[in-house]
């Protein structure tokens, strides 16, 4: 049973690191669900709970970078609400249109909400790629601080 939950863990580690850079995918949240059941799997012996609390604020902590990144590019250049709206739903539809939908449609669904708004192509334009920048800038803290944690992970498991 034990060899099962580890799998398990492996798993949902694996899942969590590949979901990070996914919108709209618990990514981050996944990892540090397969860290505390393979913390559990050895009742806290090798990795304490104080680890476990480490690595919970660090899941946190992408939650607000997931939240603040794309409004934070869209606010530098004074994107409208609409454009912030746009850039939720495009990368909705990102989901579900595969990599290059991914890439590129919290863009264009930023640019769409701004043109919208201001009825301006040019700054539409500025506003897409503000939001797009800050989604991805977003998405590089992310990945840093998945690999962290899965870092510390690995170092209490095996010290």
């Amino acid at each position: 049973m034990t060899i099962v939950l580890w799998i398990v863990a492996i798993v949902l580690i694996a899942v969590g690191v590949a979901g990070t850079v996914v919108p709209a995918v618990p990514g981050v949240t996944l990892a540090f669900a397969g860290m505390v059941l393979g913390a559990w799997i050895d009742d806290f012996a090798r990795v304490p709970v104080w680890v476990l609390v480490v690595l919970g604020l660090l899941t946190a902590l992408t939650w607000i970078v997931d939240f603040a990144a794309a409004a934070l590019g869209a606010k530098r250049v004074g994107a409208s609400g609409r454009a912030i709206a746009g850039a939720a739903v495009g990368t909705l539809a990102g989901v579900f249109t595969g990599l290059w939908g991914l890439v590129f449609m919290p863009l264009v669904g930023a640019a769409i909400g701004e043109y919208s708004a201001q009825r301006d192509l040019r700054r539409a334009g500025k506003v897409g790629v503000a939001t797009w920048l800050g989604l991805l800038l977003g998405t590089a803290v992310k990945i840093a601080i998945v690999f962290t944690m899965v870092g510390i992970f690995v170092t209490a498991l095996l010290l």
